[in-house]
């Protein structure tokens, strides 16, 4: 029988795509967390699907507690955290119940979408142009459902991992969410703030410019294979 850990990795493995989380010390840390999280929720009888909506619930939070301004986002960064961390458990209830299905990981897809856009929407939020908010949003939104439509027509994993997967997002908010209170403390001007907030968006961009090329190129290669 397998130690707890091995099956929590192949389990987490199994999910996406065979990628062994083994290879990657944060990744392997990351799911291993998960799973401690989700044991007591598991044996509580909290379903997968919960703590999906959960998360975006908390995603939503931290949206809101950005828009009061002030010290607020010091407490969104912090629950951009914990929401993300919920991404990870809902799969790891999944697993250590054996409840994973089809409509989990739909759930679980459309869940992680509506959280890419408030976390875009957090950078806004924060000073930076709307237009380049709403350009992240689309280039995100092509990346994923690139993936999601050559996984339909059969190709088997994420096909990449780029530089633009859920916690580059995650970061980035994170690092808005700190950076709009550090500037608050300050007492910066606002046309100052504008151009900080503008640049952390801009980070956003390439990186989602390079991954939906990278994504791109790997669909590609793949799909051809199938014919």
């Amino acid at each position: 029988m397998k130690p707890a850990r091995d099956e929590a990795l192949d389990a987490w493995s199994e999910l996406h795509g065979g990628i062994d989380p083994r290879q990657n010390p944060w990744v392997r840390g990351w799911v291993l967390i998960s799973h401690w999280c989700a044991r007591p929720l598991a044996r509580l009888g909290v379903s997968a699907n919960t703590v999906t909506v959960l998360g975006v619930v908390a995603t939503a939070t931290a949206l809101c507690l950005t828009i009061l301004g002030g010290w607020w986002p010091l407490l969104a960064a912090l629950v951009i955290l914990v929401a993300a961390l919920l991404d990870g458990v809902d799969g790891a209830i999944a697993a250590q119940t054996r409840t994973a299905s089809r409509w989990g990981r739909l759930n679980d897809a459309v869940a992680d979408r509506c959280s890419d856009v408030m976390l875009i929407g957090i950078v806004v939020v924060v000073g930076a142009p709307s237009w380049l908010g709403v350009s992240i949003v689309v280039l995100t939104l092509i990346l994923e459902t690139t993936r999601a439509t050559a996984q339909a027509v059969g190709m088997t994993g994420p096909g990449a991992v780029t530089v633009w997967e859920r916690p580059s997002r995650v970061i980035l908010a994170i690092i808005a969410a700190l950076c709009s209170t550090w500037w608050w403390a300050t007492g910066l001007a606002s046309g100052t703030v504008t151009v900080l907030a503008a640049a952390i968006a801009v980070i956003g961009a390439v990186l989602a410019v390079v991954g939906t090329v990278q994504l791109g190129v790997a669909v590609r290669k793949q799909t051809r294979r199938l014919g």
